[in-house]
């Protein structure tokens, strides 16, 4: 281990000593085999829950898919009474999780599920980190960090993440990932046309389910790392107590490529990245009915924003006109963190739960004040905070047989803080820059407060036959004032065993991101080198759609174990929002194109045949907007003119992306490979050109070792990631909202153990 790594594993060491709760990756842990009435012990799936007599068999998955045996049979010591109380709880909260589950099932929308199994069996297993694990669902495409990570149906943002239910507010951060998979029990992606109970941000929702077989007091350390200086250290530990459940973990992660690369080299400059990442969860049984949970969770980031070289200076400052763009020092930090603390109880067809909900998110960036000036004729230096505070409640009330009532509401208010100190270089009478660098400083603070409520109806008009109609309506205050009544109709139909139709309608109303729709005060940047070529600045303005969802899934009997399915969906918006980044700060502006359309086909297939799994999706898609009509300082007068007489693509859409990937588990050894393909990115005048397609191809292979015991073993893994080391561009550094190049990862060999105690 070189030094350089060594330092950086104390460092990740102490950081989990500070942060106190730890945000983990670790490998499966196996809980014991369980007996008990009525329940699920895997991590919830969405849902309806069963409003007849009939009820869902007891099963347990094994680390390698199989059934475990009833409990009854395979014991071969009596049960303690530490054990027995700890069966009760995990119990009473596999039914709570059962009843949370249907009461924010998705009916009649898209869902793509993704088991903690699913996760732990991509190359890299859990030190994946969460944006890259969905590219592997369908319609969701790759971007560089700076542009958002990842699109959901080539839409910009606009994905909503959940955990247990309770919807996360939205942060400042560009990079950062608040989220780690190792706390995923198992997730879902829901798009279409959502359900009454989901608003705001409408292209997809994550729905977190956190762990629920971490709580056997048991848990597991891990080290990680290879190629491009990447290391991360991580640790995890859960039990129970009384009628206590509590599970907490935290990582480090270093690496020498902490953003894209700008260049094809196999070696950024001036790249380095530094993280935390905390969580804690604790579950307490109130009585049989009910329970108090606390979910909290920290990340800690900073990052040197890599460099260029060979670029050519275009202005004198300071004296300087000659600079070496390899030797810029742009830096960023980011910070987050969450808390949530939710009441549910269930019982008599009647369930509800309550939450309180906070998140904290502060973003600096620092710019080079002498390279900037110089390349750019800006440095920007950027703070950005956001500070949420909100309360949320969902209720499902059952109305006989056929009738399951739903109605809640949700309430938060938002203190933000947008910061710009901007140094310039004045412009003389004829235009030119004068080398005499001032100082402008331009401030947005806001109060601004969102509420939301909505009431629907599950109607099961037979056993085959479900109608989920209801009623949406936001309100928001913020730089705008705005709201909107939204209906919300699907039907899901099951016309025969393993065969699901689902179509529904939806109607939208997406409020921007306020710190992202701060107004700019264009009168401090007259006659400087900032000075936009456009002075009109209209305000951002909340996004209104209509969205048409159609789809349907077939289990193919005549080969056991495989699913296909296809979905298909077309959206109408007015002020269709968009993001981008306008300058060197690697941070996002809001704007607003008049019009857009978003249509979209995608296709999916699994097969799971014992240790064997197997997944491919395609999706084939178009977004295309007219007229910006917000921020409009942001363009050129030339890209203005040309999208107001023309539908042009938006920067963040692609026609073609394709995942496939899959397992194998031989005895104790896993094999795993994935791939991603996409037609590219936008590039261009006015988005009117492509960046040439790309694919990437992962493989991993881990293998457990019983070395301490039978039921803590010893994993040690062994990853690949572009495993024939493509280069590839993400962006190209032209297109609308694109400041610089990036290109994916180059060829990545990495290693890591994983011991569970």
């Amino acid at each position: 281990m070189s030094g350089h790594i060594r330092r950086h594993a104390a460092a990740g060491a102490a950081s989990l000593l500070v942060c106190g709760i730890n945000g983990a990756a670790f490998a499966q842990t196996t809980a014991p085999p369980t007996e008990l009435p009525d329940i699920t012990v895997t991590a919830p799936q969405h849902h309806t829950a069963p409003s007849g007599p009939k009820k869902p068999k007891t099963r347990v998955a094994t680390a390698s898919g199989r059934r475990a045996r009833r409990a009854g049979a395979v014991s071969a010591t009596p049960e303690s009474a530490e054990q027995a109380q700890a069966r009760a709880v995990a119990g009473q909260n596999a039914r709570l999780d059962q009843a949370r589950a249907a009461l924010l099932a998705p009916t009649g929308a898209n869902t793509y599920q993704m088991s903690q199994q699913f996760l732990q069996s991509l190359p890299q297993g859990t030190n994946t980190t969460l944006d890259k694990a969905l590219l592997q669902v369908p319609g969701v495409s790759q971007d560089s960090a700076a542009s958002g990570e990842l699109h959901v149906r080539n839409e910009h943002a606009n994905l909503q993440y959940r955990i247990n239910g309770i919807m996360l507010p939205d942060g400042v951060g560009a990079f950062g990932q608040i989220i780690d998979t190792g706390i995923v029990g198992s997730m879902a992606l829901i798009t279409g046309a959502l359900p009454a109970q989901y608003g705001l941000r409408t292209a997809g929702v994550l729905d977190i389910q956190t762990k629920t077989d971490a709580f056997n007091n048991s848990g597991s350390v891990s080290v990680y790392g290879g190629s491009h200086g990447n290391f991360t250290t991580s640790v995890d530990y859960g039990g129970t107590v009384g009628q206590t459940q509590y599970y907490v973990s935290g990582r480090y992660f270093g690496s020498d490529v902490g953003i894209e690369n700008p260049t094809p080299a196999y070696n950024a400059i001036h790249d380095r990245t530094d993280q935390e990442k905390g969580f804690a969860y604790v579950s307490t049984a109130i009585d049989p009915t009910s329970r108090l949970t606390y979910i909290g969770g920290v990340s800690n980031g900073a990052y040197q924003i890599p460099n260029n070289p060979g670029q050519t200076p275009a202005f004198t400052a300071y004296g300087v006109s000659n600079f070496d763009s390899a030797l810029l020092n742009e830096r960023q930090r980011e910070f987050n963190q969450f808390n949530v603390v939710a009441y549910q109880k269930s019982g008599d067809g009647f369930d509800y739960q309550v939450a309180y909900f906070n998140r904290y998110s502060q973003l600096h960036f620092m710019p080079d004040p002498v390279g900037d000036l110089v390349f750019n004729g800006v440095a920007s230096d950027v703070y950005r905070q956001s500070f949420v505070n909100g309360i949320q409640e969902d209720t499902s009330y059952r109305l006989g047989f056929a009738h399951t009532l739903k109605f809640g509401f949700s309430a938060s208010a938002e203190r933000s803080l947008v910061n710009n100190g901007s140094t310039v270089l004045p412009l003389d009478a004829s235009g030119n820059p004068i080398d005499a660098p001032l100082s402008v400083f331009d401030s947005s603070a806001k109060t601004g407060y969102m509420f939301s409520t909505y009431i629907a109806d599950e109607w099961k008009i037979t056993n085959q036959l479900t109608l989920n109609a209801g009623l949406r309506f936001d309100q928001m205050w913020q730089y705008v004032d705005a709201n909107q009544l939204s209906p919300r109709i699907s039907l899901t139909w099951k016309p025969m065993d393993g065969t699901t139709f689902h179509a529904g309608y939806a109607r939208n109303f997406t409020p921007p991101e306020q710190v992202l729709a701060a107004p700019t005060n264009l009168s401090l940047v007259q006659n400087t080198t900032a000075q936009p070529g456009t002075t009109a600045n209209d305000p951002v303005l909340p996004e209104r759609s209509h969205v048409f969802d159609i789809g349907v899934t077939q289990k193919v009997y005549a080969i056991p174990g495989l699913e296909v399915g296809m979905d298909a969906y077309y959206k109408i918006a007015t002020d269709l929002l968009d993001d981008g980044q306008f300058g060197q700060a690697y941070v996002l502006t809001a704007f607003n194109y008049a019009k857009g359309t978003n249509e979209g086909v995608e296709l999916k297939a699994t097969y799971d045949y014992d240790n064997l799994h197997l997944y491919g999706n395609v999706a084939i898609a178009k977004q295309v907007a007219t007229t910006v009509v917000s921020n409009q300082y942001l363009f050129s007068p030339d890209d203005l003119a040309f999208i107001a007489n023309n539908y042009i693509n938006t920067d963040h859409a692609q026609t073609l992306t394709a995942s496939v990937g899959g397992w194998y588990r031989w005895h104790d050894t896993k094999f795993s490979a994935s791939m991603i393909y996409g037609s590219g990115l936008r590039s261009g005048f006015a988005n009117t050109g492509t960046v040439p397609s790309y694919s990437q191809v992962n493989l991993g292979v881990s293998h457990d070792f019983n070395i301490v015991a039978p039921n803590k073993p010893t994993t040690l893994r062994l990853d690949v990631v572009n495993l024939f080391d493509t280069v590839y561009q993400i962006r190209d550094g032209s297109g609308i909202g694109v400041f610089a190049p990036q290109y994916g990862p180059r060829r990545g060999v990495y290693a890591g153990i994983t011991q569970k105690f």
